[in-house]
């Protein structure tokens, strides 16, 4: 285990920081191949957020008012897509900087439900695909997903999402 007064406490300031901290204490490959994948989607995610609002600006642009308070709702999205991704590696790297435990089953437990959580979007993103985008020869599993309600496709990845937290709570 590297200890925390090694690894450089002062280096943990803000999220960069606690990706750093938290891939350098943690004692789990899993969880260091979590802060990596995590950092990559996060950026990829953030980058496709940032263009999906400079469009929404663009098309929305002369518009009413209400028309493009939509645009605040991308914000909320995003909060909600890499909140659940990011935090994983923030508790872990709270845990390790307050002391408050060394163990790496923490750790990987934590980065298994981040995994969890990226499953559980791809779900939700199959069952919102519109009718005219579905695939013809989905099979079982597919048709199933395709056949739920639309808006059905939240409930994976807020259920995922508060079992992250559920997890960190239950094994502190």
């Amino acid at each position: 285990m590297t200890d925390a007064a090694t690894a450089g406490e002062d280096d943990y300031s803000g999220l960069l920081g606690a990706f750093r901290y938290s891939f350098r204490v943690s004692d789990s490959l899993v969880f260091r191949l979590y802060v990596l994948l995590s950092f990559v989607l996060g950026v990829i995610l953030g980058f496709a957020f940032v263009l999906a609002l400079v469009r929404w600006f663009y098309l929305t642009l002369g518009h009413s008012a209400l028309e493009t308070t939509s645009n605040a709702f991308l914000g909320v999205i995003a909060l909600f897509v890499l909140g659940p991704l990011f935090a994983p590696v923030l508790f872990v790297a709270r845990r390790h900087r307050r002391d408050e435990g060394e163990d790496a089953r923490y750790d990987t437990i934590l980065a298994l439900s981040g995994v969890l959580f990226l499953l559980s979007l791809y779900v939700g993103v199959i069952i919102s695909v519109p009718a005219q985008y579905q695939s013809a020869n989905a099979g079982a599993l597919g048709s199933f997903l395709y056949s739920l309600p639309q808006l059905s496709g939240l409930v994976p990845p807020i259920v995922s999402a508060l079992f992250i937290y559920a997890l960190h709570r239950f094994l502190k």
